[in-house]
């Protein structure tokens, strides 16, 4: 994709009756109007100061104006800050710094991987700030490009953070350290972005310490906050690791492109800080898989005690499901019998033997005990 476009004329032939007819090229698209760019370039522009031997000398009101005067003061340095900028104040930045198409292209899409490239003498360094929310207990990432030329220095925000408006007074507040260059300001930049990265940590680790109370209090929703939980510190720590790759290919090119030492000094104590987090957070990937097991044993314990309760029910049940088997059984037959005598027949042997009640009472009687007797043998009653 080219973010600065030329317009490629074609033509486009179609035979009618065997004779080529040439059709007229599609119109271009029509640039945005000066107004409306000046407009949205106003929008995105934070701040662009122009600096000589680490003192603010100007500050500009356009892109145009910035570059006109660096021009006109050689030895100067210009910080340009951008805050969401259109692809049009992206084209305008490009065609005063003479950018490189690509280069571009990683600008305006943005959404692009932490990562370090030299596009001819301009280098282009993205990083993902981080920040931890207290109140909804997450980290929110945000992207920052710092765009490096020869004698200026932008920083696009993508995101609300970092808030880049006390690093530019720190530095203004140290002329010495400014007057190094456009490097000052990508350490500074640098060493914002680590220093947030410190109460992440703190933060996430408290997340964990939280968790491991949940775990042990068997909380139903421990499994899930583990799993975001666990997405979070992944998300973290690859921001991490690709700003000490980062650091890292910027120390490879201390001696090439003659960086100052104090800056080297300074560079290198980032890259010890972000040493330090990156250590404390693959600390967490252990914390959170054993914090998983253990989630997975607690539950799975659970579970077969929940088992075994129900088991026990069962078999109470059943107990008394054959409890009152019995004694239905036991019941029916007596009942049986007395059916049989209860019936009204005209004809009937036991109707005139003296014996005839003793024997059925007798009968019921024996078939009742020799049921309870079989019944008491299985431990059905």
């Amino acid at each position: 994709m080219r973010i600065v476009p030329g317009i490629r004329q074609t033509n486009r032939e179609s035979r009618t009756n065997g004779v080529a007819e040439r059709k007229p090229d599609p119109p271009a698209p029509a640039d945005p109007p000066p107004a409306a760019k000046a407009r949205s370039e106003a929008e995105s522009l934070v701040t662009a100061a122009i600096y000589q031997d680490g003192e603010r000398v100007a500050t500009t009101g356009s892109l145009s104006e910035t570059f006109g005067q660096l021009r006109d003061n050689p030895g100067a340095m210009a910080w340009i800050g951008l805050y969401r900028p259109s692809a049009e104040t992206i084209g305008t930045l490009a065609e005063h710094a003479h950018l490189h198409e690509l280069l571009v292209e990683d600008v305006i899409q943005a959404h692009q991987r932490p990562k370090l490239e030299r596009y001819d003498s301009t280098l282009l360094v993205v990083l993902h700030p981080a920040r931890y929310l207290n109140a909804e207990e997450e980290v929110e990432f945000g992207e920052l490009h710092v765009v490096l030329g020869r004698d200026y220095v932008v920083t696009i925000r993508h995101g609300e953070n970092p808030e880049l408006g006390s690093v530019r007074r720190r530095l203004e507040s140290e002329p010495d350290l400014l007057s190094t260059g456009p490097e000052s300001v990508m350490y500074a930049v640098m060493d914002a972005v680590v220093d947030q990265y410190v109460p992440v940590y703190h933060g996430l680790d408290n997340d964990i310490d939280e968790i491991e109370f949940q775990v042990f209090r068997g909380d139903a929703d421990v499994s899930r906050r583990i799993y975001e939980l666990s997405q979070e510190v992944a998300d973290f720590g690859r921001a991490v690791r690709s700003t000490g790759r980062i650091l890292t290919d910027l120390s490879a090119g201390f001696a090439k492109y003659h960086v100052a030492p104090e800056l080297q000094s300074y560079l290198r104590d980032v890259a010890d800080h972000v040493t330090e987090v990156r250590e404390r957070t693959d600390a967490f990937h252990h914390s959170l898989r054993d914090i998983l097991t253990v989630n997975a044993t607690l539950v799975a314990q659970r579970q077969n005690e929940e088992m075994k309760h129900l088991a026990e029910q069962s078999k109470a049940e059943n107990e008394q499901m054959r409890r009152i088997s019995a004694w239905a059984a036991i019941i029916f037959t007596p009942t049986v019998i007395t059916g049989v005598y209860g019936m009204n027949f005209k004809r009937m042997p036991e109707l005139d033997w003296i014996m005839g009640y003793p024997f059925a009472v007798s009968m019921m009687l024996v078939s009742a005990g020799l049921l309870f007797f079989l019944f008491k043998r299985k431990d059905w009653l």
